[in-house]
């Protein structure tokens, strides 16, 4: 944004002004700059290293943000699961009145009315066990008056424990202990889908602080050859005047330097969206960000490094967070095929039930005897549920071993993919180096060529078109070279993504079940090391 306004109040009216009235075009005034940085109406000049960047990313990125909150959805969904062994309690109370209508007996006696009043109370605890067994506590008591033929009272009641055991189906696993497995695996799989949106954020980051910084130094060789080319079109206009060159090679400087012009105001438009992209990716609010200026304290190097396909190869088989979810999905899968085959299997319980009775006249009665324990009883046994043909189970045991060799070639597919990409990174990596010392070869011949070419021009041996023509060739070595450096790091941050290894080479530390509310991720090492660049 800075430069786009600094080249445009710098070369606009050179651009305005007729080509007879040309006159040198200035290189980018520093000054002007300085004054631009230091205004308060201007930009904010802020220096920020890729540490810097990442740093203010695992803070603020949105992304980011909105994904730490699944390992903990994923952990609140996982206790909920085991709410199947809260136990149950029940109570109630339940007053009842019946009065039957008077009649007569076989002897044509009145019999008088009855009527009949009972209080009666239950309570209980129900529920389950990990081992699939259900039990039931309960008690009751129920204290009975009324008026037949005489008032009477009474009361009655029974405590009892009774419990089922599995057998066959739901001995291993029922839905509960399902569900619970399940919310397990899923916590972990949003663990990773939590390091993978990191991963995946900070090598965005590497790409847009590698493009701003490439954005900028190809700014500066535009800058050069908008320059060179001025300086080519004032000359020729001075031997033009003296009759040494004909008009037509004025022409061609003059189109050489309107097309630098153009060339300039492009690559200070590229910096501008390459500094937006940037800064969208490091913060949550754009607007305290507009009217920064990110300054790179770091510049574009390319060092070989020493990289191992197997090395790398094996970070992707073990680190690589979708390749670990895809893994934690194999195994939900197997998981419900094994709940799947126990549902194919009948009912086969055992159950059983011990108490105590009581009555008497009062309440007072049937507790005391609950107390004195005389009135016991019992029951024990077994059943059986076969559902015939059992469809539905059967069916459903056979979808579920399908799905789960559908998952597994899934599973397989994806490690291959894997192991493809990182070979095409780690080639990538060495192509991209070859790139940089070619581009920086072709670069030096090309100073030389236009030097060379600029002292035959200079004693009459040369041609205007030919000193431009290198002039053009300079200027595109020069920004290939700048674009090889670029990519070659890029490279390098692409193959950890692809490893797995991104959080490893910048020292980041995650929690594995981070809180919304808490801190984020860290970088160990706050050195400036970036991890991808040498």
């Amino acid at each position: 944004m800075k430069f786009l306004g600094v080249a445009l109040a710098v070369f606009l009216p050179v651009l305005a002004a007729p080509a007879q009235a040309a006159t040198d075009v200035p290189p980018v005034n520093t000054n002007a700059v300085a004054a631009l940085e230091t205004n308060s109406t201007g930009p904010i000049v802020r220096e920020m290293s890729l540490m810097d960047c990442i740093q203010e990313a695992l803070a603020h990125n949105l992304d980011v943000q909105i994904e730490r909150y699944n390992p903990q959805l994923s952990l609140l969904g996982l206790r909920g699961d085991y709410s199947g062994y809260d136990p149950l309690f029940t109570a109630s109370g339940v007053h009842s009145h019946s009065v039957t209508g008077a009649g007569v007996d076989q002897n044509q006696l009145p019999i008088p009315p009855a009527r009949t009043d009972q209080d009666s109370f239950r309570s209980g605890f129900s529920g389950g066990t990990p081992w699939g067994m259900t039990y039931n506590l309960s008690g009751n008591v129920a204290d009975k008056t009324g008026v037949t033929t005489t008032p009477f009272e009474s009361s009655s009641g029974s405590i009892s424990a009774s419990a089922t055991q599995p057998l066959l189906r739901n001995l291993w696993i029922d839905s509960t202990r399902l569900a619970i497995r399940l919310g397990k695996i899923n916590v972990t799989s949003s663990e990773q889908k939590w390091r993978g949106t990191i991963i995946d954020t900070v090598t965005s980051v590497a790409n847009a602080y590698y493009e701003v910084i490439f954005a900028r130094e190809n700014l500066k060789v535009k800058q050069e050859a908008l320059e060179l080319a001025q300086t080519q079109l004032n000359q020729d206009r001075q031997r033009s005047r003296i009759g040494t060159i004909a008009e037509l090679d004025v022409q061609q400087d003059e189109a050489q330097a309107a097309q630098s012009k153009a060339d300039l105001i492009t690559a200070a438009a590229t910096l501008t969206g390459d500094e937006d992209t940037l800064k969208n990716l490091i913060s949550d609010d754009y607007k305290s960000w507009h009217n920064v200026d990110i300054q790179p304290t770091e510049s574009l190097t390319a060092t070989l490094q020493a990289i191992s396909l197997q090395d790398s190869w094996d970070k992707g088989m073990s680190q690589r967070p979708d390749l670990l979810q895809a893994r934690l999905t194999v195994q939900a899968a197997g998981v419900q095929l094994k709940y799947y085959r126990n549902q194919v299997f009948p009912e086969l319980d055992l159950i059983g039930s011990y108490g105590y009775n009581g009555n008497g006249v009062e309440y007072n009665d049937v507790f005391g005897q609950f107390q004195a324990r005389n009135r016991p009883f019992y029951s024990y046994g077994g059943q059986i549920s076969i559902p015939l043909g059992n469809v539905g189970a059967r069916n459903r045991y056979k979808a579920g071993k399908y799905s789960l060799k559908q998952t597994l070639l899934g599973l397989k597919q994806l490690e291959q993919s894997i192991l493809v990409q990182i070979d095409s990174d780690v080639k990538a990596v060495n192509t991209k180096y070859q790139s940089v010392e070619a581009t920086r070869l072709a670069r030096i011949y090309a100073e030389a060529a236009l030097d060379a070419e600029q002292k035959k021009y200079d004693v009459g041996k040369s041609t205007t078109f030919t000193v431009l023509q290198l002039q053009s060739k300079l200027t595109s070595a020069r920004s290939d070279e700048i674009r090889a450096v670029a990519d070659y790091n890029e490279a390098l941050a692409k193959l950890a993504q692809d490893e797995g290894s991104t959080l490893e080479r910048n020292a980041i530390t995650i929690d594995t079940l981070p809180s919304p509310e808490g801190p984020g991720p860290k970088i160990a090492d706050a050195s400036g090391n970036t991890g991808f660049a040498p």
